[in-house]
């Protein structure tokens, strides 16, 4: 399960980053000298007046409003509004497990799925149980499991005497994140769980036991094969004896992240988070996964004053978050020519796919902003990037909160962005 991808060095992109920001801060706070401050065009303070007016909406709290732009190419800030207030950030909290998963992990990484022998072979005969171990790949299917079927046949087995086990105890029992609403249980997220097929779906609903469910998926895969099992399907721990009979991998992991922050996914968010914290903290909790995506960030000089990291998805009411932080982890996926194309590639685009098919149709925009959007009871968020030349935040929170005049401030602020 460990990675062959090592953490790279870190701190040329930090310093980078880091500097960015502090000049950013200097202009903002009017500390640069007068010669280097008359530089921008007229063109580019109408800009920061634009922008200021595409916010200007009703129905939307602007004190508990911010928003921040930096120019990629030059690291100048073109637009601070509330830069620093701590806010809620909805989905686009998956950014920041975003970039901690391929800063960490790497774009190819993938996430195997096992099936271990607990006893021993005699003849066709295998005298013991075997354990399907989950390693939280959360886009197992019954397929896979089919083909890890085939393996155990081809290993020579005919006959098992135990039972078919279910071992997801690479993670905790936690079937939610802290932080949850008692209503997202189920409704926005399947449980939480190590060992989970088909997002825990069985017998056309979603199970609230997916390791039981995946065995028993397993089991019935086993006699399709002609591999009789006496036992029954349970959920266990697989012995340190146990030896590999059979795997599987999980697609590459950028294909995940696609569905994380394009499709705005919760369960293979959380999942991931998770697997963070097992494969990095060896603890498959969501605080030890939120502690691995804090490091990553801190290593690539994202500042973190004012941020809570509480679960991966955003559905938390504990996650906190800037827009100096997310447009900071912009840029820094931005320099990176080793991520820049895999973090690009896991967003929306406007007008054309994912959370954004629906929205920024004008020509001005469509497929010119690639972004991660974010909508809770309490926030409606944007960030991402404008025609290659822009890093963005807008994160809106109430009360009062108008999820359409958030949306309709969002997509104004972005279309002056795009404008020439």
């Amino acid at each position: 399960m460990k990675s062959n991808w090592t953490t790279r060095a870190a701190r040329p992109l930090a310093v980078a980053v880091a500097a960015l920001f502090v000049a950013g801060a200097a202009v903002a706070a009017g500390t640069v000298p007068a010669a280097a401050a008359a530089r921008p065009e007229a063109a580019e303070l109408d800009l920061g007046t634009r922008l200021g007016r595409a916010l200007a909406v009703p129905h939307v709290n602007q004190s508990r409003t911010a928003a921040v732009v930096v120019d990629l190419a030059t690291g100048r800030l073109v637009f601070a509004r509330n830069r620093g207030l701590s806010l809620a950030p909805a989905s686009t909290e998956k950014l920041t497990l975003a970039y901690a998963l391929l800063a960490t992990l790497g774009p190819t990484h993938r996430i195997e799925t096992s099936v271990l022998g607990d006893g021993f072979l005699d003849g066709d005969t295998w005298r013991g149980n075997l354990v399907l171990k989950g390693s939280g790949d959360p886009a197992l299917t019954t397929a896979q499991l089919r083909r890890l079927a085939a393996q155990v046949r081809g290993y020579g087995i005919r006959r098992v005497t135990g039972a078919v086990v279910g071992d997801e105890t690479l993670f905790d029992t936690r079937r939610t994140a802290p932080g949850w609403k008692s209503s997202y249980y189920l409704r926005e997220s399947p449980p939480l769980s190590a060992l989970s097929v088909d997002r825990g779906r069985y017998r056309g609903a979603v199970t609230r036991n997916p390791a039981l469910a995946a065995a028993t998926i397993f089991r019935s895969a086993l006699a399709e094969r002609g591999v009789a099992v006496a036992g029954p399907a349970r959920v266990g721990r697989a012995s340190a004896a146990a030896q590999q009979i059979g795997l599987v991998r999980s697609e590459a992991l950028v294909a995940m992240l696609r569905l994380v922050n394009r499709e705005s996914d919760n369960f293979t968010a959380e999942i991931l988070l998770k697997y963070l914290g097992a494969l990095y903290a060896r603890r498959g909790t969501t605080a030890a996964g939120s502690a691995v995506v804090r490091n990553a960030l801190a290593a690539a000089g994202v500042p973190l004053r004012g941020v809570r990291i509480a679960d991966g998805s955003g559905l938390s009411l504990l996650n906190r978050l800037t827009t100096d932080t997310l447009v900071a982890l912009l840029a820094a996926a931005w320099s990176d020519p080793v991520l820049r194309g895999s973090f690009q590639a896991s967003l929306a685009v406007a007008g054309r796919s994912g959370t954004l098919r629906h929205r920024l149709r004008a020509a001005a925009v469509r497929g010119r902003v690639l972004a991660k959007t974010g909508t809770t009871s309490l926030a409606s968020t944007l960030a991402g990037y404008v025609g290659g030349r822009y890093a963005f935040a807008i994160l809106h929170n109430g009360p009062p909160l108008s999820s359409w005049w958030s949306r309709r401030a969002q997509d104004r602020f972005v279309t002056v962005l795009a404008s020439p």
